[in-house]
This record gives structure tokens, sequence and C-alpha cells, in this order.
């Protein structure tokens, strides 16, 4: 389905019935990604699953894809689909988009789980290091998104799913380059909202790889302390939703189950 907001179309699917689970991607991913955790959330929820600015069928809006702008189109799919309160669940930039979500709309936001993500902002050095993925991007966009996907895993866990690797690299390649610069730079900007996260209510689920070549632990292991979030540590990547896609699931389910 489709959605004319602010001049640009957005895509996203809704399947099953029951209350609303939202799915947000993550960068260089679209919709597709929840494809395998779909289906079993579908059984007894109503799931909204959306193409982030500039990414899958999701038209660009601007140099710069602030976090807040993709909340607002985000925002703007739920008031459509007349969803009144939501579960927010986001992998790595999809989290967070689900937590400037939820800070403009805390009394609709029923719960959030990020998915190898954080709520912290970038620090310094990774600011840095994303103004060097533009000039990457820039250069040799192909062989950017062939890298970035493939670092995503954990190293062993590359040739186990070398498949779905080459599937992912795939759909990413369809992300127009505009969309890949305006989310890196929006991203490099975004506010800290670890406050937000201490000072409300929402619950929080965090999922955390140990071997997240994104995310650091034990940074995040200690955020989760301060904001009182409650998490599950698996073992391996980034990718959580494929690396460890039946444990997800099930996490997933059994925290949405005391909402």
């Amino acid at each position: 389905m489709t959605l004319s907001f602010k001049g640009i179309e957005v895509f996203y699917t809704r399947r099953g019935k029951g209350k609303t689970l939202l799915l947000l991607h993550g960068f260089l991913e679209n919709q597709h990604m929840w494809n395998e955790l779909t289906p079993s959330l579908s059984e007894t929820h109503t799931v909204i699953s959306i193409d982030l600015l500039g990414h899958g069928q999701t038209e660009c809006y601007g140099y710069i894809h602030t976090m807040e702008d993709m909340a607002e189109f985000v925002h703007a799919v739920l008031e459509h689909e007349n969803i009144q309160e939501w579960v927010a669940i986001g992998h790595s930039m999809g989290g967070y988009v689900a937590l400037a979500l939820a800070e403009q709309n805390p009394d609709k936001t029923k719960g959030i789980i990020l998915v190898n993500s954080t709520a912290s902002a970038d620090s310094e050095e990774r600011k840095i290091n994303r103004t060097r993925a533009i000039l990457a991007v820039k250069q040799n966009y192909k062989n950017f998104v062939g890298i970035a996907i493939s670092n995503l895993f954990r190293p062993k866990n590359r040739t186990i799913f070398a498949d779905k690797i080459q599937e992912i690299r795939a759909q990413a390649l369809q992300t127009p380059l505009q969309g890949i610069i305006a989310a890196l730079e929006g991203m490099k900007i975004r506010k800290d909202r670890i406050n937000f996260l201490k000072s409300t209510s929402i619950p929080k689920l965090y999922i955390i790889g140990k071997n997240d070549p994104v995310i650091d632990y034990e940074m995040i292991k200690s955020e989760t302390s301060i904001v009182k979030a409650k998490k599950h540590e698996f073992e391996d990547g980034h990718m959580s939703h494929i690396e460890n896609r039946n444990e997800l699931l099930t996490q997933i389910v059994h925290f949405i189950e005391y909402i």
C-alpha cells in the first residue's frame, strides 16, 4: 500500500488483526527484512511494516533525512490507518526512528523493542566514520553496499548465511544513492534519547548481539541499566533477525504478551 504525504509516496504493508506492532527496518534495508517474522506475528496482531524515507519503495524527501523526519512520515501512515496505539520494533536505524516516534507520541507508544540499536547519539568518532561512509558511497556505490552488508554479520556467520547476504545486498542496491546519503546524514546528527528512555514509563526491551560490530557490547549493556530496560543477549552480530531469527521471535512474543 502507498500513502501520499508531503509530496512523496510512502510504501507500507498491513497484515493481521489485533493490537498493532510497528516494524521499522534498518539502514540499507526495507520492510522485506521482516518477511520471516511477520507471518507469526500477524497471527495475533496487526503488523504495520513501513519503508522508511529513501529506502525500499518510499521516495526521498530531502538531502538529510532526520530521525524526526522519518518518524513524522511513519506517524502519517499510522494516522492514515487509524492506528491509535502501537508497540514499535526497530532494527538499528529503525530503532532510532522508533525512539523519535515514541518521544513525539509517548501516550500512544505502548512498548519499544530496540533490535541491535541504541538510544545514544553518535560519538565523535562515529560521526567521522559516517562522513567517510558518505564519501565512500559517492565514489563506489556498489562496493560500499557489498562491504557494508557483509560486515554486519559475525565473521563465522558470513559463510553460514552467504546466500542470505547476497539477497540482502541485492535489496540494498535498490536503495538510491540519495537515500543512503540522507540516512547517513540524519543518523550522524540524531538526538541522544537516553534521558527520554530513562524517564519514560514505556516498557522497553533491548536485543543485543555480543559480537555486534556496530553497537559496542559493553556500552549497550551499560545503557540498558541506565534506562532500566529489559535486555536479551545473543552471541552473534548486528543482524539478529537473521542470525538469531527464531530466538528473536520468541523474545518479541514474550515481551508483547505482558503489554
